[in-house]
């Protein structure tokens, strides 16, 4: 009996399913209207905005030191304090916590604070500024293995006139802050003269740049880095403008160079783009240009390890032991590959190279020693035998405070000046000659020579 209605009931629920309309099916969710391309290009890069606020001590005079000097004579120590000033915003571009931002923001700074959307607070630091196109670059204080969620850049001049662009920032630490515009012109040069601008090639948007989004990212509908956000127009209404990824890869170059990182001469500028690294320029006599380096080569891995970006590139090029590296390397408008070996040379090295010069950067305890202030030349402390500096009669003892009417701070400056010279070319260099009067007095003689590069 039990058997019975069990095939009853399975036969009633076959019936019931072929009386069903074949054309039925379940409804599909309801597609929400507001989700358009903006909102998700905001989704995707918000939690790569960060808010700076920097840190800059300054001193105050109160009415206690008006009593010290009245009573007692002397000045009371002046009283010091920070002034925390939440100015700016920056872009996350590394998952290892480097940050894109304007040099106007963190100017002056002491001390630089990031808060990310998520309300996680970092100390920061500078790896570098190219001061030319207000690009800097920060690196936050994280822990071991912390990652961060960083924006995609769009590639060079890939814009569109007209299309429409978001400007994002994280002013006042307050959250993320969003306008919407349109590209107005891809290279709007401010005529010259007394004009309150100075940099050519800047991009034009009537999305509003506020005091608090300079140095936050204008991306496109993609999602992708276009620009940094730099300034408004202020004799000007809905005239905002940016500084252009071909600028700000230039700027990456020069900042994330072995040179300026890590005192190495590569002798290589790379262009740092959406696509692989390509070689921009080699310059005569460097490492690069003795390893086969051309420019428009396109370099794909380091050691064996693929690279997708500059900061990889540079962090391979420092951890190799002995500064000797193998690079992968697809030739300029060639079928296939190839592999170059490179040794990069310290910036001492480079210079006894091609000078025969030991320099040593003064700081205010070997200044002080030898009588002279500090970052103004470089002090000579050896002259190599047979070389361009014992020809041209320079000595040990001697102050290198120019080279082609340039002065020389650090050895960065000396090494700049001699990399885009080549072999048999000619360097003006300005010395100084102490020479001791009695046992007292120092006089220091100033006089210039011209010396032939090896």
């Amino acid at each position: 009996m039990l058997r019975l209605k069990q095939c009853e009931v399975g036969l009633a629920l076959l019936l019931a399913m072929m009386l069903v309309p074949s054309g039925i099916s379940t409804p599909a969710p309801e597609h929400d209207v507001r989700r358009d391309a903006t909102v998700n290009a905001i989704e995707q890069v918000m939690p790569s905005v960060v808010n700076i606020a920097t840190a800059t001590v300054v001193e105050y005079h109160d009415a206690a030191e008006d009593f010290f000097r009245q009573f007692f004579g002397f000045d009371r120590p002046r009283q010091r304090r920070e002034q925390i000033n939440s100015i700016g915003s920056g872009v996350i571009i590394d998952k290892e916590g480097y940050i894109l931002t304007n040099v106007h923001v963190t100017r002056r700074a002491t001390r630089i604070q990031v808060k990310l959307q998520d309300g996680r607070e970092y100390e920061a630091e500078r790896i570098g500024e190219a001061p030319n196109t207000d690009v800097a670059l920060l690196k936050l204080h994280a822990k071991s293995g912390e990652t961060f969620k960083a924006i995609r850049f769009a590639a060079d001049d890939d814009l569109l006139l007209g299309e429409t662009v978001i400007a994002l920032g994280n002013p006042f630490g307050l959250g993320g802050t969003v306008t919407k515009g349109i590209l107005s012109s891809k290279t709007r040069r401010p005529p010259t003269g007394n004009e309150p601008l100075n940099v050519e090639d800047w991009l034009q948007t009537d999305a509003a740049i506020n005091p608090g989004n300079s140095g936050g990212p204008l991306i496109n509908l993609k999602g992708e880095l276009i620009g940094l956000n730099v300034a408004v127009y202020a004799e000007g209404h809905g005239i905002g403008f940016a500084i252009p990824m071909k600028q700000v890869s230039e700027a990456l170059a020069k900042v994330l160079s072995p040179e300026a990182t890590d005192s190495l001469w590569f002798g290589a500028q790379l262009k740092v783009s959406s696509g692989p690294l390509t070689v921009a320029l080699v310059q005569p006599g460097s490492p690069a240009e003795r390893s086969g380096l051309k420019a428009g080569d396109r370099i794909f891995d380091v050691n064996g390890t693929s690279i997708n970006s500059m900061l990889q590139f540079n962090r391979l090029l420092k951890e190799t032991p002995e500064h000797k590296v193998v690079l992968g390397v697809k030739p300029n408008n060639e079928q296939g590959s190839k592999t170059v070996s490179v040794r990069l040379v310290t910036f001492d090295e480079m210079v006894r190279q091609r000078l025969g010069l030991s320099l040593l950067e003064l700081n205010s305890e070997a200044a002080a020693r030898l009588g002279v202030r500090a970052g103004k030349g470089l002090f000579i402390e050896a002259v190599e035998k047979n070389s361009p500096a014992e020809r041209g009669e320079v000595k040990p003892g001697y102050f290198l405070t120019e080279i082609d009417g340039k002065q020389t701070d650090d050895l960065m400056g000396v090494v700049n000046a001699l990399a885009v010279k080549a072999k048999g070319e000619s360097v003006h260099l300005s010395v100084v000659a102490p020479h001791r009067i009695g046992a007292s007095f120092v006089e220091f003689r100033q006089g210039t020579v011209d010396l032939k590069l090896r």
